[in-house]
């Protein structure tokens, strides 16, 4: 039998004060409603279950059983319901982004332990991968990713450095071997790293300068896996095997130790940082919504 939930609240409210408009003002309701809620109870369980006089209310035998195992169930009820407010109420539980490993490597360090710090609460989960998934269908709340690749119907939140540069560089020693290029085309004459994405496309690489854009897709020694492979390439880099072309702020501390020298860098080429996309406005988990406002007021520093 299907008994509504508000019809066994109306009739717990009403038991407990003894009365239809006691009843009401504990419960925030009208007394009439409550009545009309009770008689509907009733004749749907088909038994009365209090006895009503102008003066009083009473339970019945029916009444004193149904109360006494109803009001532990529904006590129950409430306890179940106040975890699903918590949920709502404060940045506490579960947070999955799906990320690039380009940004867990070079944005989420500086985010990260700020924010869980702020928010104890919040337990984060971070899949660092270069495939491009649906976050939703890969139990995640929400995702990092660059404008070309945001999916439309997302609302897109700017996160980590809003410039980005693509560099290329390669060790002193292989430059002092085989010559510093002046434009992308020398490439085509030295050994060059490349990166292949999960899905096996090898995409060339990209210079521009003054408005010219100039691709190149030269050849070397060394392929490696985008994301997970890219340290393998700046280490034979260092090591003086070839150049390698990847974030400038990847390859910043190298650059700036003298282990990696710039090569063509007035053709490296600008784009828009990250993006933090996540589906809907409505309904926002704690966690995320947290997590949004944090980067919304944070300000990134290099």
């Amino acid at each position: 039998m299907k008994v509504d939930l508000g019809d066994l609240n109306a009739f717990v409210a009403v038991a407990r004060a003894k009365g239809f408009r006691d009843g009401a003002r504990a419960s925030g309701s009208s007394a009439s409603g409550l009545s009309e809620a009770v008689r509907r109870l009733e004749a749907q369980l088909g038994v009365r279950l209090l006895n009503r006089t102008t003066r009083s209310v009473v339970l019945t035998e029916a009444g004193h059983g149904l109360l006494e195992r109803l009001g532990p169930a529904l006590t129950e009820v409430e306890s179940a319901l106040d975890v699903v407010n918590g949920f709502r109420d404060r940045a506490a539980g579960s947070l999955r982004l799906n990320v690039p490993v380009s940004a867990a490597r070079l944005v989420l360090p500086h985010i990260v332990p700020p924010f869980l710090a702020a928010y104890p609460g919040i337990r984060l989960e971070v899949i660092a991968e270069e495939s491009f998934v649906d976050v939703l269908a890969a139990g995640c709340d929400a995702g990092i990713r660059y404008e070309e690749r945001l999916e439309q119907d997302m609302i897109a939140v700017p996160i980590g450095p809003r410039v980005q540069r693509f560099a290329a560089a390669a060790s002193p020693a292989y430059l002092d071997r085989h010559g510093r290029p002046e434009h992308p085309r020398d490439l085509l004459e030295h050994a060059c790293l490349r990166g292949r994405f999960p899905s096996g496309a090898i995409t060339p690489w990209e210079f521009e300068r003054d408005g010219e854009v100039v691709r190149v897709d030269p050849t070397g020694p060394l392929l490696v896996t985008l994301g997970g492979g890219a340290d393998l390439a700046v280490d034979a880099a260092i090591a003086g095997v070839g150049i390698v072309k990847l974030f400038e702020d990847w390859l910043r501390p190298y650059l700036d130790s003298g282990a990696l020298e710039p090569v063509l860098e007035p053709w490296w080429q600008h784009f828009s940082g990250p993006f933090l996309y996540y589906p809907g406005r409505r309904l926002v988990p704690a966690p995320l919504r947290a997590f949004v406002d944090f980067i919304k007021a944070w300000t990134y520093q290099p």
